[in-house]
């Protein structure tokens, strides 16, 4: 017997199909962002600023926490340290933009690939009935009145999300830790107000 008629019979062929697909494009994701992004100097530029502004602010508040005063000279060090730390975090994400529309892209002609061949179709069972709100998302384009069936569209989030996430982890493409609270739309200042 062939493995791709085995694969075909088996009860759990659809939800195979859907993880490996998830699967395949996130690493087709990565791909497109390590070649508009990872591999170049500008981006690998603005990492390094980000990691030695996020050190010497993290040096910097340690130290004056130590002293237990602060004097104006070293607010001042530290707010340009912030400021600076921000303004390349915001760069980045603006830098990250660009691979980000071609992802987006990719993930929606998937997504409609996937639709089209799972459509009303349930791909998996989950173990539990969901709370109405999850049961929308789960039970979303399916005939049928079981609530533990699972559409395409929720199994496909989910493996996306999480696969992604960890293939980013993996590869170590993960934002640097000093830009991790800032992007577009940063949480405001307390001190300006």
């Amino acid at each position: 017997m062939a493995p791709n008629a085995l694969l075909s019979g088996s009860k759990y062929s659809d939800s195979l199909a859907v993880v490996g697909i998830s699967i395949c494009t996130a690493i087709i994701c990565e791909a497109i962002s390590w070649l508009l992004i990872y591999r170049t100097t500008s981006y690998k530029t603005l990492r390094s600023s980000i990691d030695r502004a996020a050190k010497k602010l993290e040096t910097m508040k340690t130290t004056s926490d130590a002293q237990k005063f602060t004097k104006k000279s070293k607010t001042k060090k530290i707010d340009r340290v912030e400021t600076s730390l921000k303004e390349s975090s915001r760069d980045l994400s603006l830098f990250k933009f660009k691979s980000g529309a071609v992802v987006a892209l990719v993930l929606f002609a998937v997504f409609g690939l996937l639709n089209s061949l799972f459509e009303g179709k349930s791909v998996a069972k989950l173990p539990f009935v969901p709370i109405s709100i999850v049961m929308k998302m789960s039970h979303r384009g399916l005939n049928g009145n079981d609530p533990t069936d699972c559409s395409m569209a929720f199994l496909y989030f989910l493996c996306s999300i999480s696969i992604r996430t960890n293939l980013q982890k993996f590869l170590g493409f993960t934002p640097p830790r000093g830009a991790a609270g800032a992007g577009l739309f940063p949480m405001p200042d307390p001190k300006t107000n």
